[in-house]
């Protein structure tokens, strides 16, 4: 826990640094502005840190004050870094090869106020309609066939979700309005890999953001592993409540549903972060699987996939990357893991990555959408 908190402050105040004196410097000509500026600027940067430190030892309004507000920088924050690092790679060709035409150098403290206002302005109208995207909450469809086995069943509908990120952000009607969509789908069973919480249990409970999962309907329930945010918020206390929301929580264990097929849940990896243990391996995991029947992986993260393959492993469902979340952090997510978001086969065992049907951090979605999978499962016999 320790090393991620210190990676975490140095990436983040390092970036905020530069940002900020890349703005002090744009409006240096205009004194009366700099208090103004510092204060804003200082109140943005802090208020996840302080609504994170602060919790529920604070009024709710204030709480959601302070999330909403930090929460949102982290949008701000990356792109007013992604133009200013453009403007200054300009300014660094301009130094060596003189691009920059009269009307700039001549004017230049007026210019680097104009573009300081064109990037808050941009950035503002990008954001926005970030904000609009994550709302609209798409159904995509995946068909996928699995070695019939020993199974019983012909065809299973799967409604895969994940990454809800509950808080007071991505609050009660936003879980109201997933759980419909859920519910529209008229699914088998729902497997939900991971990052379903994101806040303290206990003003979860309090404000009933989450209450709406336990009204989720499916012929065999909805199964849930744990992601690297019910660890961060402590997973003993998020599973138990998930419990009670009538979730099946499979912690590094395995069910047999309707003598058919296997839905196993694996901790995530950062389980060696956030506690001393370690989880097991799927060889062990395994151990006590009957591989007359397939099997269907809940995995937070998309990593490791090797490993998944040589046990011949039919199906994993996973969540985590979010897709990169906001353009252009795909690209990241796309070099981190061999699939980011959708359909990937490797020999015999098939993945499927949810880029999420929430968000992490501010509620700003580009270069990709909120959804909720539903997968139509053939079990056919023949080698797939």
């Amino acid at each position: 826990m320790s090393s991620f908190l210190i990676i975490f402050f140095i990436v983040y105040t390092a970036l905020n640094y530069y940002i900020f004196i890349r703005g002090w410097q744009a409006i240096s000509h205009i004194p009366f502005l700099k208090p103004i500026y510092a204060a804003i600027f200082s109140f943005s940067a802090l208020a996840y840190i302080a609504a994170r430190i602060l919790n529920t030892n604070i009024p709710d309004l204030l709480y959601d004050i302070l999330l909403w507000m930090g929460s949102l920088w982290f949008a701000f924050m990356l792109y007013f870094f992604l133009f200013i690092l453009l403007i200054d790679i300009s300014r660094l060709l301009n130094h060596f090869f003189n691009i920059y035409p009269s009307f700039i150098t001549n004017n230049y403290p007026a210019v680097k106020f104009v573009i300081i206002i064109s990037v808050i302005l941009i950035s503002c109208i990008v954001i926005m309609a970030g904000y609009f995207n994550t709302r609209i909450i798409k159904v995509n469809y995946q068909e996928i066939e699995i070695s019939k086995k020993a199974s019983k069943l012909d065809e299973l509908n799967v409604v895969l979700v994940a990454d809800f990120h509950l808080t007071p952000v991505n609050n009660r009607g936003l879980c109201k309005e997933i759980v419909e969509k859920i519910n529209a789908l008229n699914a088998d069973i729902v497997l939900m890999p991971g990052d379903i919480l994101d806040d303290n249990v206990s003003m979860l409970k309090r404000r009933s953001i989450a209450k709406s999962l336990s009204e989720i309907k499916s012929k065999y329930g909805a199964f849930v592993s744990n992601g690297n945010h019910e660890f961060i918020i402590g997973v003993d206390e998020a599973d138990k409540y998930l419990n009670e929301l009538k979730m099946n929580i499979l912690r590094d264990s395995t069910m047999l549903i309707a003598n058919s097929f296997y839905v196993l849940g694996r901790e995530d990896r950062s389980i060696t972060s956030f506690t001393s243990k370690q989880r097991k391996s799927l060889k062990n995991i395994l151990n006590d699987v009957d591989r007359n029947f397939p099997v269907i992986i809940l995995d937070h993260t998309p990593s490791g996939l090797d490993e998944v393959v040589q046990e011949n492993i039919e199906l994993q469902l996973s969540g985590h990357s979010h897709h990169g979340q906001m353009f252009p952090l795909n690209y990241i997510t796309k070099m981190i893991y061999k699939v980011s978001w959708g359909y990937l086969k490797k020999e015999k065992t098939q993945f499927y990555v949810t880029c999420g049907v929430g968000t992490w951090g501010p509620p700003v979605r580009l270069g990709s959408d909120s959804e909720i999978v539903s997968v139509k499962i053939k079990f056919v016999d023949k080698e797939i």
